[in-house]
């Protein structure tokens, strides 16, 4: 199979917004759903080379996605920040219009053991992980309720499931993140019953353990889990699937990207 960019694909005249997108599985959600047609709105607070210690930007997603014909612009944002939450929801509707599929991907993570964990770095976790999917959430879902259709998919990890006796070896200061991805994950179905009469789907997906940049800097591939990668492929295909399909009768999922991809009998595509 050749990866190619279809402008008249299903996503045709939809509005994504993906948030963490300047590398990583944010960029290859936002090149999965350019290649069916969607205009895409990409976020991060790395916009150029040298505004990031890791690699990848938000100029870098926007070109990708231009070479292969398709329809994009970034937005630079912190989503730690209220106002840059409401302008970057503003200036996606000034650039391309009414948002029709949000993608919450964006995070920031610090692995610490709790009685290590500071006020200030526990917070930002909370309000970037947490409450900015809920704050442009209640930003996108007006207009997704006044045209009875819309598709919010929130990027969540195995980190939320909650760990189980017997505790044989020290964790890996994952305790906070898991508390990130579990308040996420209950979000995600709460509001997916709020607004299912609406037309409006609303999922959580886990992409597994996918080498990315922000994975490779916190050392979790190592001998012990590196048979456990999964590639990138997965999860994009997953969220799409999720950010097009029926909100009567796809919604409220926790979903894992491979079995998700098996139960519906649907294999990743390659990128552009």
């Amino acid at each position: 199979m050749t990866a190619k960019l279809d402008p008249n694909g299903p996503l045709k005249g939809k509005v994504a917004l993906v948030t963490g997108a300047s590398r990583g599985i944010g960029e290859a959600i936002a090149a999965r759903l350019a290649m069916e047609g969607a205009r895409v709105a990409v976020s991060a607070r790395t916009a150029q080379v040298g505004e990031s210690r890791l690699p990848g930007t938000l100029g870098d997603t926007v070109a990708r996605i231009r070479a292969a014909g398709g329809e994009a612009v970034m937005i630079k944002a912190d989503l730690a920040q209220a106002a840059e939450r409401e302008a970057l929801v503003a200036q996606t509707r000034a650039a391309l219009g009414e948002i029709d599929i949000l993608v919450n991907n964006a995070a920031i993570t610090y692995f610490m053991p709790v009685v290590e964990f500071t006020e200030k770095r526990f917070k930002l976790m909370m309000e970037v992980q947490v409450y900015a999917p809920f704050h442009l959430s209640q930003l996108v879902l007006p207009g997704m309720r006044e045209r009875r259709s819309g598709w919010i998919v929130n990027i969540s990890s195995p980190a939320g499931i909650d760990p189980k006796p017997p505790f044989t070896a020290r964790g890996r200061g994952g305790t906070v993140y898991g508390i990130c991805k579990a308040a996420l994950e209950r979000f995600s179905t709460g509001l997916a019953s709020e607004v299912f009469e609406d037309g409006v789907a609303v999922n959580a997906v886990s992409p597994g353990l996918v080498d990315t940049p922000g994975v490779a800097v916190h050392g979790l591939i190592n001998a012990a889990t590196r048979d456990r990668v999964q590639p990138i492929e997965y999860i994009a295909e997953a969220v799409y699937r999720l950010a097009s399909g029926d909100p009567a009768t796809l919604t409220g999922r926790i979903a894992y990207a491979e079995p998700l991809l098996k139960e519906l009998g649907l294999e990743p595509s390659p990128l552009i």
